[in-house]
């Protein structure tokens, strides 16, 4: 599956929950208002579970916006396996436990969006040995959150310049963070924001896309 020509929007990017119907329903919700990109996460959820619930984000998502790229959490062998069908999956988010990244992307293909999870200024630098093969950086947590434990202490506002300058990767930032946070990170340099329970719970999930975009300024240059 090729990825869209337009260039990669990380301003609001979606991780989902769950693995019902309404999970499907938020992210072409965020998708048609807006987010960048819809990464499919389930930890829970067997393979097959998995590779189903990616198939039907992959549709809804591309049905809202073509513009927005879907992601799979961890899971580089789902991902290639949904694009080998022809879905609109345009990559993986990896884990620095998960498959090494050259190896992910010879996997996945030149085309493919690739991210990896960071958090502290030692992995950002790290990742200079695999920057060749990434597009972005994932670095957390924001706050603590009860979604996923990295073990890593919360940066806050101020952790993420020193970061952000010691990488030329776009840098997410990730970890309870929500819309009304887009203003304060968007000045510390990072390239988007990574929220789950701020859209996936919230009553109106386009809204809370559209507030992390208004606070993120404006849109990639091609």
């Amino acid at each position: 599956m090729t990825a869209p020509s337009s260039p990669l929007d990380l301003r609001c990017y979606l991780v989902t929950s769950g693995t019902g119907p309404r999970t499907v329903e938020v992210a072409a919700e965020a998708a048609a208002a807006g987010a960048g990109v819809v990464q499919v996460r389930a930890k829970e959820a067997s393979t097959r579970e998995l590779l189903e619930l990616v198939l039907a984000v992959a549709e809804s998502v591309h049905a809202a916006n073509p513009a927005t790229r879907v992601l799979v959490d961890d899971r580089a062998d789902v991902a290639a396996a949904a694009r080998s069908r022809g879905a609109h999956v345009h990559g993986v988010h990896l884990g620095q436990d998960d498959l090494p990244v050259p190896d992910a992307r010879a996997l996945l293909g030149h085309d493919a969006v690739i991210g990896l999870t960071t958090g502290t200024l030692d992995l950002v630098r790290d990742s200079a040995g695999v920057a060749f093969d990434l597009d972005y950086l994932g670095a957390g947590p924001f706050r603590r959150t009860p979604t996923k434990d990295s073990g890593r202490e919360p940066l806050g506002v101020d952790g993420y310049p020193a970061l952000v300058r010691a990488t030329m990767l776009p840098i997410v930032a990730i970890g309870d963070v929500t819309p009304a946070d887009a203003p304060a990170l968007s000045r510390t340099g990072v390239a988007g924001l990574a929220l789950v329970r701020a859209v996936m719970d919230s009553p109106d999930p386009a809204a809370a896309v559209r507030e992390v975009l208004e606070g993120m300024g404006a849109r990639p240059r091609p």
